[in-house]
């Protein structure tokens, strides 16, 4: 009884250290910390700790050649050039440059994940639009925004989604069945919602001759890129139709923008090291350890038969509690862990009735959109928080939240009852 006690104390402490980050400590140490001490007092052996891992080759695989090809993309000027020709498709109305960039984040999310979008898009609108002299915060909560809100339109539009389908085989077609209409229900309702919101600083234009022209140091190098972008994006959905692992296109994909950046001669390994997150491989891996050691403990059993309990006998109800259930954790606790809490929570629920199948998609949508509300939910999110912070621009978390709890509730009920329905 005192061990499990201690494995449970353990379990909360580190995500309080991952939540609260004491001494600037960073998320991945923090895990690493919680990770070694489950080792340490036995929760689980170094022998299932490597099995569990390796195991999990394709997570790792697919995190590093998305990173590479974004970073490549980058330096390739795929993004400066997107952000300008936005805004010169815009015509000099600030609504219109709102509503490109919504539609260039989701482009991005939906080809090359969350991430990839708070990353990228982030600086690139930024600089954009302060070099317009337009509001920058309205267009700052677009980036981060539409980052969760497109990030299950597919498969590989957010880590979480392969996290969890990979337990699951589920395909493609399955995929858009459960979650295309609820997407873009999301998709729609934040762009109307934020224009409502923010409609009177985007009465603004801006002068198209106030954009700078992009001077690409290699026009032959973009257009290798932007190719390469092309391919990869359409093997990504053949992989998803096909249930291929996604590590292997997002790899090759890599290794062919690698192969083409060293014979334009514009690769550069120093560079390319700094925009990869190594830090999220810890993370990831020891959060991995942690959830293992916390499902031997039983706390995954509990929470499914807490899942069982709410949600009753009515399908809708019960899609319901899934979403929200995986909403809050999301919020409380990282989007990624809650996802690895979920896993073993959908298998026994879907043990005791293979007609809650849609409870996979309920709580794919809850991990994904969930992180709206604060700034602690995702990845992405605290990706876009160093940006802004680098920028000298601060968001509170009770403004990031004030502006969640208005769009978030409402796109998982009404995405609740769309997945209900199919």
């Amino acid at each position: 009884m005192l061990h499990s006690l201690a494995g449970i104390l353990i379990f909360i402490l580190t995500l309080t250290a991952i939540m609260t980050r004491p001494f600037r400590m960073s998320e991945a140490l923090s895990a690493a910390i919680g990770a070694i001490l489950m080792l340490v007092f036995r929760f689980l052996s170094p022998i299932e700790a490597v099995r569990l891992l390796l195991g999990e080759w394709n997570i790792f695989g697919f995190f590093l050649g998305l990173m590479t090809i974004a970073a490549i993309a980058d330096q390739a000027g795929i993004f400066e050039v997107l952000a300008n020709q936005t805004a010169r498709l815009a015509g000099g109305s600030a609504s219109k440059l709102f509503f490109g960039v919504f539609m260039v984040g989701t482009l991005l999310t939906a080809f090359l994940s969350n991430d990839a979008t708070a990353l990228i898009l982030t600086p690139a609108v930024y600089a954009m639009v302060t070099r317009l002299r337009l509001p920058v915060l309205p267009f700052m909560f677009v980036c981060t925004f539409i980052a969760d809100t497109a990030s299950f339109l597919l498969p590989v539009s957010n880590p979480i989604n392969i996290l969890i389908l990979e337990s699951f085989g589920s395909g493609l077609g399955i995929f858009l069945h459960y979650l295309f209409l609820p997407a873009l229900f999301c998709i729609i309702l934040n762009v109307g919602l934020f224009w409502f919101l923010f409609r009177a600083e985007l009465r603004r234009g801006f002068k198209l001759s106030d954009l700078p022209v992009v001077e690409l140091p290699s026009p032959a190098y973009f257009r290798f890129t932007l190719v390469s972008l092309g391919a990869i994006a359409v093997a990504f959905v053949l992989a998803s139709f096909f249930r291929a692992p996604l590590s292997i296109v997002a790899l090759s994909g890599a290794a062919i923008l690698l192969v083409g950046s060293r014979r334009y001669g514009r690769l550069s390994w120093v560079r390319l090291k700094g925009e990869i997150s190594w830090s999220l491989f810890l993370f990831i891996g020891a959060v991995f350890l942690i959830i293992r050691a916390v499902k031997d403990l039983g706390l995954t059993d509990s929470f499914g038969a807490l899942l069982i309990h709410l949600a009753g006998s009515s399908p809708l109800w019960s899609t319901l509690i899934t979403a929200a259930g995986s909403a809050l954790g999301a919020n409380l606790i990282n989007n990624v862990p809650m996802a690895l809490v979920m896993v073993p929570t959908l298998h026994g629920l879907i043990a005791a009735d293979q007609a809650r199948i849609g409870l996979v998609y309920a709580a794919i949508m809850g991990c994904d959109l969930g992180p709206n509300l604060t700034t602690v939910g995702s990845l992405a999110t605290m990706f876009w928080l160093v940006i802004l912070r680098r920028k000298g621009l601060e968001v509170s978390s009770i403004e990031y939240f004030k502006l969640g709890v208005l769009i978030v509730p409402i796109m998982l009920a009404v995405g609740s009852v769309l997945i209900w329905l199919r």
